[in-house]
């Protein structure tokens, strides 16, 4: 699902179920799990098989992808933007080069209502609660709430490595906009509400563009921000 929601310069592994949840960690990775009951070390073995197999497709020679010591996230080879993603039912990777992509976030959810309290934890704005009452009004089969959820964790993910601190819910406004014809696809801003570095020379933090799509079981957001200065690499 994912690939359908990234420009075609992102590279994407996915498995549906838990197909790589017995994949043997690299020797550098499994230090970061050794610790985690069984169903997150599957999890997080899968996310890493799934980064893997997208970098060497994209050409990066084998190797770990170990975490950030400081938040946990995944630590990409130079030159390149990454993430992954897991949930019940779905373990994905997707990369680039920095020369394509600046910042890259994807996050694949249940497609099912949050639990009871979580949305305020979210930090539903009041356009936020607005938009998402006229869109829950129009189109009921989909669960914006963890919709929501989803996108603002694209927005951290592609966030985080350009400032190295916690984004928190709130500090970012996401608005949705289904495809003209669709009621399962379509595209969402998120306007951050703090500052922050430029990803690049003259490519300002202040607002994000992703696509959403919702498939059965299964919710999916990606946020892409596209290198569009020949030559330039993000600053870390």
């Amino acid at each position: 699902m994912i690939e359908h929601v990234v420009p075609g310069t992102v590279v994407c592994r996915a498995v549906y179920g838990e197909a790589l949840d017995d994949t043997p960690l690299h020797p550098e990775e499994a230090p970061a799990v050794a610790r985690a009951v069984a169903k997150r070390r599957g999890e997080y073995a899968a996310g890493r098989a799934c980064a893997r197999e997208a970098l060497a497709a994209l050409g990066v020679p084998p190797g770990p992808v170990l975490r950030d010591a400081e938040r946990g996230a995944p630590v990409w080879p130079e030159g390149v933007a990454g993430s992954i993603t897991h949930c019940d039912g779905y373990r994905a990777a997707a990369v680039a080069r920095t020369t394509d992509i600046l910042a890259l976030g994807i996050d694949a959810e249940p497609h099912g209502p949050l639990p009871d309290g979580v949305l305020k934890l979210v930090g539903s704005t009041a356009a936020e609660a607005a938009a998402l009452g006229e869109l829950g009004a129009e189109r009921p089969h989909v669960h914006w709430d963890r919709l929501l959820f989803s996108a603002k964790e694209t927005v951290y993910k592609a966030w985080y490595p350009f400032h190295r601190r916690m984004l928190n819910f709130d500090e970012a406004e996401v608005l949705f906009r289904p495809d003209p014809g669709h009621d399962d696809r379509g595209s969402y801003t998120a306007r951050l509400r703090v500052p922050g570095p430029l990803l690049a020379p003259g490519v300002g933090p202040d607002l994000f563009s992703g696509r959403w799509l919702v498939r059965g079981s299964l919710l999916v957001t990606a946020i892409a921000v596209p290198n569009e200065t020949p030559g330039t690499t993000p600053r870390a």
